[in-house]
């Protein structure tokens, strides 16, 4: 029986729940037809296969490989190893029998404060959408599905549930949804995941132009489209704007709403082509079969694309270290080394090799002092003195440093650009000492680097996943060349962000800054920028040399020499930017095309062909809404980084006359008034959002406005804080720091709920009505609150 007739025999309420979710994690099953229940699991650097049903945590998920984060497999700028890593992620769902994995997440880096930085590619939409791309096509090689995710806009954590992402269509087009269209078109994912936010005023899961228009009759998307677990808000709207699958599901209130609905064909029609979807979707998966995984093989790919990764970003002839040198290794984090990401991505690592255990390994001979307590700020001076004192007797200080799940993590955006207080502490005293101080960092974001000038190297290792040590241990010594660039612009301080006192303070986000985003802005300002976009030192040299530029119908064509001149083994990252100086239309000063990663022997000389579409280079009309490639010239820019042009020359293209179109500068960015916006931009700015009264859609941490609410509030919050002081009584081990991490998370991810995200994500525990009640007894309506907890959601039954 094929798909349509399974579709012409199914009932209303087997449809109906084709396109809700069960069980947190699945689809439901309609038996009778032999449709199966989809498995998903949490990604996208690993794979979080809970154990348990409704277990949000990571203390009971399955073992698995723990890949080093987005924020620094993007630092590689090699696509095969992200087709590597999606590989063995495939192998792991196989393993534990997951058909699809939720990822890769492709969002914009915005903001360095954002608190899931760690889990995006890029401030730049093409290195995002390439690497996602590769990703994506890693995974479905072993017959695994994807949720490419979270569809768009979604760049902040404080008001993600509720936030308003505001933002004019060039700016919308040409930088936060490229990533996603490359993704689409290049790896075709299986499903995509929309985001919790409103994009100018209209949830994604409500927006027809988003994931109807956009994604499907422009990209070509022929998969189904999910809402991230609990953005769901009005069901019928959803259906009939494209929106295929409810998660996590299990909501009556959604179910009675289809159900209610359809005596409207449109919802009618709108449900048998979800479930078409559903249908086709489950038999991809019906055959897939158990394999056993090479855990051992994939921790050693985990180590080496962190190698391939990690980007070096001073070195005055510091490093390498030699194994004769006398070191002092300072820092909580040479032991509790940070290697992934704290939020719904936590991964139960296999096994974890830290940077002490891999130099103990090697029989290294060092000593040791902590210098700090990771999981607090304040600075403690006898662990500071302890600290300088055995530092004092060293040739060379080793400093581990960095954010932890304490400072970073999913949920929230971070307060600052900050180390914690107690590192900056230990930093400055080490510095009077007049040693050379090496400095290894983690964490998932950008920091600022008061000490600087005061360091003699900094080796950046981001989240470098469970094999992170033995990467570390490598590139410190030498035994690997340090070859990674920044996927993101680094600042001197957050001061010099663009509107950056704006930033995740409030439901509505207003992107003023428009296309100028990272390296966009920052490549007229390059005095605000520590490290540009697509940084990173060596140990050896590379030299740019005869470069030809031509081009061959709708393609350009560049072709240079690199050459290591320097006496290591190492990789290099050959970058093309186009850049038009004449033009009618407000363009930054350059923009990335095209990249190729090179690796070569000392001497040896590699020529290398970078090649671009001449649609590459066109930008979004808002006059005209449309592409539209301005005719004249254009410069072609080899580079190694976004600041750093090698060589360049200038190429004729034919394309269209552009009248001129108002649209701001860099500059324009820093002084634009919310009018100038809406008059330039077209674009309608919303009502700033009252704090009361409260409403299903409120930031849960509102209701610490009313007297009910402050109670609601407590009882709610008492759940992590009652799990957090358990976890600190445990005995010291992988347990009770997993079991601590996972209630610092659930506590960040309560405070930025709301009533209406939890009913969508709880089912049965918290349904629809009682979270109506609680809004209404928090604004002191008992007697509608009471209606509301007495009241029974009459819902078709799941065929289960």
């Amino acid at each position: 029986m094929n798909t349509e007739e399974i579709i012409a025999k199914l009932t209303d309420e087997e449809k109906i729940a084709l396109v809700s979710g069960t069980r947190f994690m699945y689809t439901n099953p309609v038996s009778r037809f032999g449709i199966k229940s989809i498995s998903m699991s949490d990604g996208p650097h690993g794979l979080r296969k809970q154990s348990e049903e409704y277990d949000n945590g990571i203390a009971m998920s399955e073992p698995a490989t723990a890949f080093p984060t987005a924020s620094l497999t993007a630092s590689s700028f090699n696509e095969e190893n992200l087709y590597k890593m999606g590989e063995a992620i495939a192998e792991e769902c196989l393993h534990y029998g997951v058909d699809m994995l939720l990822g890769p997440g492709t969002n914009i880096k915005r903001n360095s404060l954002c608190g899931r930085n760690f889990e995006y590619f890029s401030e730049d939409p093409y290195l995002a959408g390439k690497m996602s791309a590769a990703m994506i096509s890693g995974v479905k090689s072993k017959g695994v599905g994807v949720s490419l995710k979270h569809f768009a806009l979604n760049n902040s954590e404080n008001y993600r549930l509720m936030g308003d992402s505001i933002a004019d269509v060039r700016a919308i087009r040409e930088i936060y949804l490229k990533p996603f269209e490359i993704a689409v078109k290049e790896a075709k994912p299986d499903t995509v995941m929309c985001a919790y936010n409103k994009i100018n005023g209209t949830y994604c899961s409500e927006n027809k132009w988003l994931l109807n228009d956009v994604l499907r009759d422009e990209w070509g998307f022929e998969g189904a489209v999910m809402t991230d677990w609990g953005a769901m808000h009005n069901r019928t709207k959803a259906l009939t704007a494209g929106l295929d699958i409810e998660m996590p599901g299990d909501t009556a209130i959604c179910r009675k709403q289809i159900y209610d609905s359809l005596a409207d064909q449109s919802v009618r029609a709108a449900l048998d082509k979800s479930s078409v979807k559903i249908v086709d979707l489950a038999n991809k998966y019906l055959h897939n079969e158990r394999i056993q995984a090479d855990f051992e093989s994939h921790n050693k790919l985990a180590q080496e694309i962190a190698e391939d990764s990690a980007v070096l970003l001073k070195n005055d002839s510091a490093l390498p270290l030699s194994l004769d040198d006398n070191l002092c290794v300072i820092g909580d984090l040479f032991v509790k080394m940070r290697y992934q990401g704290a939020g719904s991505s936590l991964i139960n690592a296999i096994k974890v090799t830290t940077p002490k255990s891999a130099f103990d390994s090697a029989s290294l001979k060092y000593t040791f002092a902590r210098g700090y307590r990771e999981n607090e700020k304040e600075p403690y001076e006898a662990i500071i003195d302890e600290a300088c004192d055995l530092a004092r007797s060293a040739d060379k200080i080793l400093l581990f440093i960095g954010l932890t799940e304490y400072f970073e993590s999913e949920g929230c955006d971070r307060a600052d650009m900050k180390l914690p207080e107690n590192q900056l502490a230990l930093v400055e005293r080490l510095s009077e000492l007049g040693k050379k101080i090496v400095v290894v960092l983690f964490g998932g974001s950008p920091v600022e680097l008061p000490f600087e000038s005061k360091v003699d190297a900094i080796l950046n290792m981001y989240l470098p996943g469970q094999n992170g040590g033995s990467a570390v241990f490598n590139l410190l010594f030498g035994n690997k060349n340090p070859s990674g660039k920044l996927a993101e612009s680094w600042v001197k301080d957050y001061s010099r962000v663009p509107n950056g006192s704006l930033y995740s303070t409030e439901e509505r986000e207003i992107y003023k800054e428009g296309i100028y985003v990272g390296y966009r802005f920052h490549a007229s300002t390059p005095d605000n920028v520590r490290y540009p976009f697509s940084f990173g030192l060596s140990y050896t040299k590379f030299e740019y040399s005869d470069l030809s530029v031509s081009q061959k119908g709708s393609a350009v064509f560049a072709t240079l020499n690199v050459t290591n001149t320097g006496e290591r083994f190492g990789g290099e990252v050959v970058q093309l930017y186009t850049s038009k100086k004449e033009s009618n239309v407000k363009r930054p000063v350059r923009e990335l095309r095209a990249f190729k990663k090179v690796y070569l022997a000392p001497g040896e000389t590699e020529t290398v062909t970078l090649a671009l579409s001449v649609s590459d280079l066109a930008v979004f009309s808002i006059v005209k809404n449309r592409w539209i490639v301005e005719s004249g010239e254009y410069e072609i820019e080899l580079a190694s980084d976004s600041l750093t042009v090698k060589l360049s020359e200038s190429i004729s293209v034919s394309g269209e006359k552009i009248e001129p179109e108002e649209y701001f500068t860099e500059k324009e960015v820093l002084t634009l008034s919310d009018g100038e916006f809406e008059r330039i931009t077209g674009v309608k700015i919303s009502p700033k959002i009252e704090r009361l009264p409260l409403t299903l859609e409120s930031r849960f941490s509102n209701f610490k406005k009313t007297f009910f609410g402050r109670i609601i509030y407590s009882l709610v919050l008492s759940m992590p804080k009652s799990k957090l002081k358990k976890a600190k009584k445990l005995p010291e081990g992988s347990e009770r720091e997993n079991k601590i991490k996972g209630a610092i998370f659930l506590s960040h991810m309560l405070d930025s709920n709301s009533p209406n995200s939890m009913a969508m994500c709880a089912g049965k525990t918290l349904p629809y009505n009682f979270a109506e009640g609680l809004v209404h007894l928090a604004n002191g309506k008992i007697l509608k609150a009471i209606f509301c907890f007495l009241k029974r959601i009459k819902a078709p039954k799941l065929p289960k």
